[in-house]
């Protein structure tokens, strides 16, 4: 049995790299800024366009999708362009997509424009955690950095929810949308002044049929499993997900045949690389039904106004604060994999809190509460869970491991939307068409049926008595909904710990000394058995850095 040569000790980022670091994160901290301002003007917004449940959940999935969709798309461009540059094309994206939202006519416009976000977002993030995976190689400082660009992803969720707030108090529901603009205008120049460029000088041919069969595999599937939530089984969308798969088949065999490929499969021939892809997808499905839902159930049944609503929903920003700035401390201490199944078990509480939640105004601080605890323990999974699958990859692969870890993230919190969100429409529309109160007329029930906006709208055109009941059965139906979704969210948090005690349980603690088991051994496998090395011959080059 042979031993690998220890590893030369990478240099230590400098007080630029620290700086710069610090300008790349407003602009990450804009990305949840966004959501969960959209999250907030979801009521009004529903009153005013008037969309159907579905073009409702597309209106806050589809970022989520497009996203997902194009990040290794972006990731591949960025090796071409330059990652610091196609931040700033990403960047005036946002701002373009920013002013078509806050000024939509209508669903099908505001749909379009957060499809556009979705894509501009998708050159924003990987960009900037590429960035600083080739601007901390230091296992320890890059842990810290990660830390901080997850605080600051929290950091916009906190501030969001307040600014929205002060804004849907004063404005109409559009103008939360242009609370990104003055962000990304003062954040381009620092951007070109302190972070340097890194790109690929000999990145290979870009494949445009790669971009093609991922799209095509990816997209379907997400739609299938979307409409089975929401409507059940139809050929329609089984089909949907067979052609998915389909495409999904035909994208990794080209992968394997490319000099130059979108995606270099042998990267997932590394199991920590592997797990740490599989605990975002999970964890942030756990996550992102519930905290969806929360801002939601503290406006219709905790009858909050938007900006009381925002302030409630700080702690929850605080405990995802706490945790990403502890979780690199603990980590140092104690193997990441059970910092990680530790929060996850701290999660199980809070989902309780939530799934106990009454359907009246004491159930506000329940709901908050427990939203806390989730954020806090989910913190681990966003910290480590990204940092595992960039340092996992070498050096010349950080942008693919990135962009890779980036799609797992978003997917899972698209997915968490989607899944849990379409358990939240089917219970409640089963629950509410049994108990439509008599005397409700037949276009007001069906509006009554289709959302919980659409009730709150036809209850105020109903006489007092009626729509006060009216009011009553959509807020029951939405609460039985809401801890619905929080039981099925546990059972992703339960899924996320044995799988991450299961792949990822012999890595030391960053950091230490102690040498990192291989899978073989890992497994009380043979050595020779083991998957073959990543540092095998490949056409990716290292990246170029210019000043």
């Amino acid at each position: 049995m042979s031993s690998s040569p220890a590893p030369e000790q990478a240099p230590r980022a400098g007080v630029r790299q620290w700086f710069g670091l610090w300008v790349l994160l407003f602009p990450v901290a804009l990305m949840t800024v966004d959501l969960g301002v959209l999250w907030l003007a979801t009521p009004s917004m529903t009153a005013d366009l008037q969309p159907s449940s579905s073009q409702l959940l597309w209106t806050t999935d589809i970022y989520g999708f497009m996203t997902c969709g194009f990040l290794i798309v972006m990731g591949t461009l960025g090796d071409r362009l330059g990652r610091r540059r196609l931040l700033v094309l990403g960047s005036l994206g946002v701002i373009v997509a920013s002013l078509l939202a806050a000024y939509s006519t209508g669903p099908e416009m505001l749909i379009a424009a957060r499809a556009l976000l979705g894509v501009a977002g998708a050159a924003v993030l990987p960009s900037t955690l590429s960035l600083i995976s080739h601007m901390f190689t230091d296992a320890k400082q890059r842990a810290t950095a990660i830390a901080m660009w997850v605080t600051a992803l929290s950091a916009g969720i906190a501030i969001g929810p307040v600014i929205g707030g002060v804004l849907l108090e004063h404005f109409w529901w559009g103008s939360v949308f242009l609370v990104g603009v003055p962000v990304m205008v003062l954040a381009l120049p620092p951007v070109l002044l302190l972070v340097p460029e890194y790109r690929d000088p000999n990145p290979g041919r870009f494949d445009l049929v790669s971009v093609a069969l991922f799209l095509l595999g990816i997209l379907p599937v997400v739609y299938g499993i979307k409409k089975f939530a929401e409507e059940g089984w139809s050929a329609v969308y089984l089909a949907a997900v067979a052609v998915g798969v389909v495409f999904s088949v035909l994208f990794v065999r080209r992968q394997r045949t490319l000099e130059a490929p979108l995606l270099d499969m042998r990267l997932f021939r590394d199991r920590v690389f592997t797990g740490a892809l599989l605990t975002l997808l999970l964890g942030m499905m756990a996550l992102n039904g519930v905290e969806y839902l929360v801002p939601q159930f503290l406006l219709v049944v905790g009858e909050l106004s938007p900006l009381a609503a925002g302030l409630w929903l700080l702690p929850s920003a605080v405990g995802l604060i706490v945790g990403s700035q502890l979780t690199p401390v603990l980590a140092r201490r104690i193997r990441p994999a059970f910092v990680i199944a530790g929060g996850t078990v701290i999660t199980l509480a809070g989902f309780w809190l939530t799934a106990v939640a009454p359907a009246d105004e004491s159930g506000v601080a329940p709901s908050a509460i427990g939203l806390t605890i989730i954020m806090f323990g989910v913190a681990p999974i966003s910290v480590l869970g990204t940092s595992l699958a960039v340092g996992a990859a070498p050096p010349e692969k950080a942008g693919a491991a990135a962009g890779a870890g980036q799609t797992a993230y978003d997917l899972g919190l698209a997915l968490g939307i989607a899944i849990t969100g379409s358990v939240a429409v089917a219970v409640y529309r089963g629950e509410v068409a049994d108990s439509v109160p008599a005397g409700v007329p037949a276009e007001a029930a069906e509006a009554a049926r289709d959302t919980v906006g659409g009730a709150t709208a036809a209850a105020q055109e109903l006489p007092g008595a009626v729509g006060e009941k009216l009011l009553t059965v959509a807020r029951d139906a939405f609460t039985t909904g809401f801890q619905g979704t929080a039981l099925v969210s546990a059972g992703f948090a339960l899924l996320t710990t044995v799988i991450v005690l299961t792949l990822l349980r012999h890595i030391p603690a960053i950091g230490s000394d102690a040498p990192q088991e291989s899978d073989a051994a890992a497994e009380g496998g043979d050595h020779s058995a083991a998957a073959p090395s990543l540092d095998e011959p490949t056409a990716l080059h290292k990246p170029e850095t210019v000043a």
